[in-house]
């Protein structure tokens, strides 16, 4: 073999391990990108998952004052003013002083917008002997003085505790309010309602 022919096999040999050698690298590279993608996906997934966990919807009936009453669904954290416009808004015959548009609603809830001039009372959230229970997660102060051993002191000591804590879960959670003992709350835990 002459001197040219080696020196062209060497070159080709040499480039041939290039070529194959480049090949692997890139092998390489392909598989990392590969991982990549597949741990970007498990990622979004997981973060849609708990996404959909933090959307959890919520079925609210509206009645009264607006221009399409009835049964919508939501998400948690929806105010009243939400579902207010969700329900083409308020007629032009509603009473907006008389209604918290600030509340957040629950599961479940009922709202009623009054017509202007209507004396308001809300059946939900009244107590006592007439069988109807309060609410205690959206009473107003004057709706927990209704309940029995509860003042205007420990009403509103409810009300601070439910905006500072967020609301009760369970019926003992009132035993962290100042003031709330175990006799107290036996007084009225059959006339309140908590989710």
């Amino acid at each position: 073999m002459s001197f040219l022919s080696k020196k062209n096999v060497l070159v080709f040999i040499s480039v041939l391990f290039l070529f194959v050698g480049f090949l692997f690298v890139r092998k390489k590279e392909i598989k990392q990108v590969e991982k990549e993608i597949e741990f970007k996906d498990t990622f979004e997934f997981v973060e849609e998952i708990e996404e959909d966990e933090q959307n959890e919807t919520m079925m609210i009936d509206i009645k009264g004052e607006v221009k399409y009453p009835g049964v919508y669904e939501i998400t948690q954290g929806t105010r009243v003013i939400d579902i207010i416009k969700e329900a083409g808004d308020f007629t032009s015959e509603a009473d907006q002083n008389n209604i918290n548009l600030s509340q957040i609603l629950q599961d479940e809830m009922v709202v009623i917008v009054p017509k202007k001039g209507d004396e308001v009372t809300v059946t939900d959230f009244q107590g006592g002997s007439d069988g109807q229970k309060i609410r205690i997660n959206q009473a107003s102060k004057e709706e927990i003085e209704t309940l029995n051993g509860i003042g205007p002191a420990k009403a509103q000591a409810i009300i601070d505790y439910r905006e500072e804590n967020g609301l009760f879960q369970k019926v003992e959670d009132l035993l962290e309010i100042n003031g709330i003992g175990e006799k107290t709350l036996e007084n009225f835990k059959d006339d309140i309602i908590i989710p």
